[in-house]
């Protein structure tokens, strides 16, 4: 049964998790009445609500926000005379909008072609992947994740750390910790592929509340409520009362563009985007790292590891900062791209040997 109402939408799907709509209410932070109010159509709910229920209650927010937009827009001006001839001309102004917004300069078009050229290539090779190579993926990808924020264990002492529990003489108990966790976080974000579950506000602070758990637990998992600096950087993040509405800014960009963008493009904004909020006193680039793979991942493209060496860390700052200080995102999303593809075409190597 197809339901083409925000109200039914709701409803059904509260009753279908079982909730009762006091529960509802109480996760929403909203009186009863107004879930009430929702699911009989008397009242509308904001933006920021929309995104709460489509991730408490398992719904693709782009599916519930085109609904609300959908009756936002009748409301408006349904039983107006010129309502059609105006939604005609403002649907040529969208498109064109559009358009002008998922431009994707040529050179990076290029690179996507590549790599879609080895995804088709991977895809053919998917029945010799094994386990073990994903882990000995997966441990680089962490190691190299680390390094960049500055932690020193080398990719062996990551391996002991990690898969023999051992510790290493000489190195900070926040190293260790720093090792597991993105494991572990590595870990969730498959299992959230596995359950498909969408990208959401919840799904971004359980995977932060990973990164820092038992090394900062009272910032774990929590947007950040002090003004913070990025050490070398001219760029500044915004004050800590306007991350949460960056925040909601940033899922309905990512739910407005998720079928528009390649996922590659997609995955390099996401990650840019996020970063530049900088919603968290710690963890950022990892956290911001992670959505970036987990995006790619769930498109079936391969952890784009973007390697931790000074070389390395100083020209992904760079582009980065490049972004953040109102230049062109064009040199980001090509370093993402190009790792990418550097990624994997040696996983298609590796299988095809």
């Amino acid at each position: 049964m197809t339901i083409n109402n925000m109200k039914q939408l709701i409803k059904t799907a509260r009753e279908n998790k079982g909730i009762l709509i006091r529960e509802l209410a109480q996760a929403l932070g909203i009186d009863q009445a107004l879930v009430s109010k929702f699911e009989s159509g008397t009242r509308k709910p904001t933006r920021q609500q929309v995104l709460k229920l489509a991730a408490i209650l398992d719904i693709d927010p782009g599916e519930l926000l085109v609904q609300w937009l959908k009756e936002k827009i009748l409301y408006e001006i349904g039983e107006d005379e010129y309502a059609l001839e105006a939604m005609m001309a403002a649907e040529s102004e969208l498109k064109q909008k559009t358009a002008l917004k998922l431009h994707v300069p040529n050179g990076i078009k290029q690179i996507v072609k590549q790599i879609d050229t080895y995804k088709k290539k991977l895809d053919k090779l998917r029945e010799y992947d094994s386990y073990r190579i994903k882990q000995a993926l997966e441990l680089e990808y962490t190691f190299e994740s680390n390094r960049i924020e500055g932690n020193t264990l080398s990719l062996r002492e990551t391996d002991l750390v990690i898969n023999e529990g051992l510790t290493i003489s000489g190195k900070s108990m926040r190293e260790h910790l720093e090792a597991i966790n993105h494991s572990e976080a590595i870990a969730y974000i498959k299992y959230l592929i596995d359950k498909n579950v969408e990208i959401n506000e919840r799904e971004v602070l359980s995977i932060h509340n990973l990164i820092l758990r038992g090394i900062d637990q009272s910032n774990a998992g929590k947007y950040r409520n002090v003004q913070v600096m990025i050490k070398g950087s001219a760029h500044h993040p915004p004050p800590p009362f306007l991350v949460p509405k960056q925040m909601e800014e940033l899922f309905y960009w990512y739910t407005s563009n998720k079928k528009q963008l390649h996922p590659v493009v997609l995955a390099a904004e996401m990650h840019e985007r996020l970063v530049t909020i900088h919603p968290f006193i710690d963890g950022n680039g990892r956290t911001s790292r992670l959505i970036m793979n987990l995006i790619l991942l769930k498109h079936g493209y391969v952890i784009a590891n973007i390697k931790g060496d000074t070389k390395s860390r100083m020209a992904y700052y760079h582009s980065l900062e490049t972004v953040q200080t109102g230049g062109s995102k064009s040199h980001f999303i090509s370093l993402i791209a190009n790792y990418e593809l550097e990624s994997i075409r040696r996983y298609v190597n590796v299988l095809a040997e």
